[in-house]
């Protein structure tokens, strides 16, 4: 059984380096007008290649099982927590327009990769990590799709054109590559490049989060609204965790994936919500405050709900 102290030297490194982003912007190293550009290298560049070296010849892939459950159960529970999100922002004393909507978007969006992605690779084997990359599809085509249309209010035909994205792309092309045999035919310089690229992911993606949230840092006492960080904790840290290893448990799925569901069962809320709600006129402040509450608690209760769920589902 891996220890507490173990489980918190993996999450250390990532709240690490978020940090060092806030630290990086408030002393002016990195400005607001390469936000932009960085954002575009993480997201078109370095994530895909992260995700086309993990998938390509991950022998978890080839059952097609894995091609199935993960995506189907990463919207699934992304669906979940919105459903639920809702009752719970009423009980938070939120109303339409003044932050429901905003809040059971942000409380039912995990954090699906940057902090995942460190923890699964330094717990399981290489495969889980490929599994992770299918079963965030799932998460993807929820946010783009359903996430979307509560935040805004509206359709869904905004999210739609995201759903084609670079990520997806490297992700099918790895998947089709990897079942028709063909990746002993890439050469190993050409494998070698993609995961260089593919390294600077994660550490420049949590940077990255960490100026972006620097803005609201700077004015804690806005973020300190308690029935929003408590409501938002108890779902997001207690009654979704439940739900989730449950779900991973009981169902007749791989032990890739009931890995992948033992991670994402211990996140908080994903900082994305923050952006959403700038975009698609839904209230920044609420997506602050879950996310703001549910990271800092969650640098506490991450170990203990990962060390409970690899128990209680036996994986």
């Amino acid at each position: 059984m891996t220890g507490y102290a173990t489980l918190l030297g993996l999450i250390a490194p990532v709240f690490i380096l978020i940090a060092a982003g806030v630290i990086a912007r408030r002393i002016g190293w990195l400005g607001t007008e390469a936000d932009a550009s960085l954002l575009k290298l993480v997201v078109n560049l370095f994530y895909p290649c992260l995700v086309f070296g993990a998938v390509v010849r991950s022998p978890a892939i080839a059952d097609p099982a894995n091609l199935v459950w993960p995506p189907l159960l990463g919207f699934a529970t992304i669906v979940l927590g919105f459903a639920i999100g809702f009752p719970a922002a009423r009980l938070a004393g939120l109303t339409k327009g003044k932050g429901m909507r905003t809040f059971a978007v942000a409380v039912g969006l995990f954090n699906w990769g940057y902090i995942p992605i460190p923890l699964v690779t330094g717990l399981f084997p290489p495969g889980t990590l490929g599994v992770l990359f299918v079963f965030n599809v799932g998460v993807e085509f929820a946010l783009w799709t359903v996430g979307i249309a509560l935040m805004a209010g509206g359709g869904m035909r905004e999210g739609r054109k995201h759903l084609f994205n670079p990520v997806v792309v490297s992700l099918i092309l790895a998947v089709v590559i990897n079942v028709s045999g063909l990746d002993g035919g890439i050469p190993e310089f050409a494998m070698q490049t993609v995961n260089a690229l593919g390294a600077c992911a994660i550490p420049l993606g949590l940077v990255m989060i960490g100026a972006i949230s620097a803005e609201h840092i700077e004015r804690p006492g806005d973020l300190l609204n308690v029935r929003v960080i408590a409501m938002s904790t108890l779902v997001r840290l207690g009654l979704l965790p439940v739900l989730f290893l449950l779900l991973a448990r009981y169902l007749p799925v791989g032990v890739e994936l009931k890995q992948v569901l033992v991670v994402q069962a211990a996140m908080p809320a994903a900082v994305f919500p923050m952006v959403m709600a700038k975009h698609y006129n839904g209230h920044p402040l609420t997506a602050a405050q879950v996310v703001a509450g549910t990271t800092a608690i969650a640098l506490f209760l991450i170990p203990v709900w990962l060390k409970a769920g690899l128990a209680f589902v036996g994986v």
